[in-house]
């Protein structure tokens, strides 16, 4: 597989590097770009934080059409190494922080940004996604009260995870991937 590349934006057509090993599962071009084509417009000066960050090919992409800022955790050291390597080629790390360390440790600690969009894209089987969806549901103060907490996985690892605060209001199969899609209930008074 090639190096995954920036779609859009000011890094446009920029191929980035992969982390070594099989550790991560970069995202594909086609899922990538069906992901903002549904965000749209609303990335512009948004806040993402790609909790697993892998390549950061996600946040970049982000950052690359015009959010505000991008975090980026993962707790691999090659994967830390790979996503500042990148923030430098796309010379895009001005707007970006990016932490080594847990994810799941990260969530529980209180909340020292709101974020419009979380982006959850952990490694794949070991139900990682619902443990960091159920993170955030217990504390909701990560996301600003109109944002999005957008899962990937594999369609075999779905299941319906009943939340407190977040609610799922879309789902899109692209092959072997499913992205799913939350907000806050709309009658939840913790996102006011």
């Amino acid at each position: 597989m090639s190096n995954p590349r920036i779609i859009a934006g000011k890094a446009r057509g920029l191929r980035i590097q992969s982390v070594p090993g099989d550790t991560t599962r970069p995202i594909t071009d086609r899922v990538k770009e069906a992901l903002f084509n549904i965000i749209g417009q609303d990335i512009v000066d948004a806040h993402f934080f790609d909790l697993f960050g892998g390549t950061g090919s996600v946040g970049i992409e982000a950052l690359s059409r015009g959010a505000a800022y991008v975090r980026f955790s993962d707790m691999a050291r090659a994967a830390v190494t790979t996503i500042k390597a990148n923030l430098q080629h796309t010379r895009l790390e001005a707007n970006a922080q990016v932490i080594f360390g847990d994810a799941f440790a990260l969530l529980k600690q209180k909340p020292d940004h709101r974020f419009d969009y979380l982006y959850i894209a952990p490694p794949q089987y070991k139900q990682l996604w619902v443990r960091a969806l159920r993170e955030v549901d217990a504390n909701p103060g990560w996301m600003d009260p109109s944002g999005w907490v957008i899962v990937q996985i594999h369609p075999v690892e779905y299941e319906e995870v009943p939340l407190e605060h977040f609610v799922e209001f879309d789902q899109r199969k692209y092959g072997s991937t499913l992205l799913i899609f939350y907000e806050f209930k709309k009658s939840d008074s913790s996102s006011t």
